[in-house]
């Protein structure tokens, strides 16, 4: 699905005459991340407005890594964050096959895994952006908690923590998960303890370092991201950007498709709650949700927000894994042909995804 999506992005770009290779590893939060990895934390941009843009908005998880590889191969620091992004998806869509797997069967899987790779906005997944990162650390986190691997939860967890304020979902999910075994066996091993506080680990240690670098305490990151111009305001801003649509017949359209994906998201998340998934995917993609559509900020951005939320797609991919393979197949491969050509079309536009 990203080798196709790749492929679309590669010829649309010739055509545009643009760089397929800088549009995935050098351009928006891509630079962002490799000044990080270069230079360390410290960096702003300052707006006509005075609004102050800082590299502390970013998570240090990814960075690191295009560090390490770049110290241990030729690889540039875009290169490295490129290949950890590419091998990221490639465990992210291993680990979403796995709690597939694990809840409705191989076939509930691979429909699963392959429905993540061919959503619209899974270009992303083959940038040098967190995503794909973040999204392998939460699948297998919640592969650990589905199977009451506690540890090996809590390490994934705080490594999600490390990677993107989201992390918060994941941490949640081990929480409530341990708390609802605990309230069924009316004990606490060792183990479920000692998962339970290492999950917040990664983003407490962040949060509280940028709040001790910028002299802002325990709000020092909210700061951070408010120059950036994001906050959570319960979907005020998102519901006046969508309002604001409906001032032409061109944007009237466009707000009306708007309304139409956040009604599909809301279904789904419905459907996965009378599906009886499991709570704690449910805690998770909840929270995933929410901050995606309740946050203000770069409205553009949304769509690649719930990249992570995969256990949106289950009751479609159960579906699917009911049906007849050439038919799952064709509908699949209809799916990854239009999303390789939105992906092309959105990366070569003006705007960051």
């Amino acid at each position: 699905m990203r080798a196709l999506g790749l492929l679309a992005l590669v010829l649309w770009s010739a055509a545009a005459g643009k760089s397929p290779h800088t549009l995935l590893t050098a351009r928006w939060d891509s630079l962002w991340y490799t000044r990080v990895a270069e230079q360390g934390y410290g960096w702003s941009v300052t707006l006509p407005g005075g609004d102050v843009h800082s590299n502390l908005a970013f998570f240090p998880l990814l960075p690191w890594l295009e560090r390490f590889v770049a110290a241990v191969s030729p690889l540039s620091y875009a290169d490295a964050g490129l290949l950890v992004s590419w091998l990221a998806s490639l465990a992210a869509a291993w680990g979403i096959f796995a709690v597939g797997d694990l809840l409705y069967g191989r076939r509930a899987g691979i429909c699963l895994a392959v429905l993540w790779g061919a959503l619209p906005v899974g270009i992303v997944a083959s940038m040098a952006y967190s995503e794909a990162l973040f999204t392998a650390l939460a699948a297998w986190g919640l592969y650990a908690v589905v199977r009451q691997r506690w540890v090996s939860a809590g390490l994934l967890a705080a490594l999600a923590g490390l990677t993107r304020p989201v992390g918060a979902a994941v941490v949640a999910a081990v929480w409530v998960a341990a708390a609802l075994w605990i309230a069924r066996e009316r004990r606490a091993p060792w183990r479920l303890v000692a998962g339970v506080l290492l999950a917040p680990l990664g983003a407490a240690a962040y949060v509280l370092w940028v709040g001790h670098r910028t002299g802002g305490g325990l709000f020092g990151y909210l700061d951070v991201q408010e120059q950036w111009g994001n906050g959570f305001d319960g979907g005020l801003s998102f519901a006046r950007f969508v309002a604001d649509k409906f001032t032409s017949l061109p944007g009237a359209l466009a707000g009306i498709g708007l309304i139409v994906g956040v009604a599909l998201v809301l279904w789904l998340y419905v459907a996965g709650v009378r599906q009886r998934q499991p709570v704690p995917l449910l805690v998770y993609t909840g929270i995933v949700v929410v901050l995606a559509l309740c946050a203000s900020g770069y409205f553009g951005s949304k769509p690649r927000l719930l990249l992570p939320a995969f256990p949106l797609l289950l009751p479609i991919a159960v579906a699917l894994a009911r049906w007849r393979t050439s038919r799952s197949a064709w509908v699949l491969g209809g799916l990854a042909a239009i999303s390789a050509v939105y992906g092309a079309f959105w990366l070569n536009g003006s705007g960051p995804p």
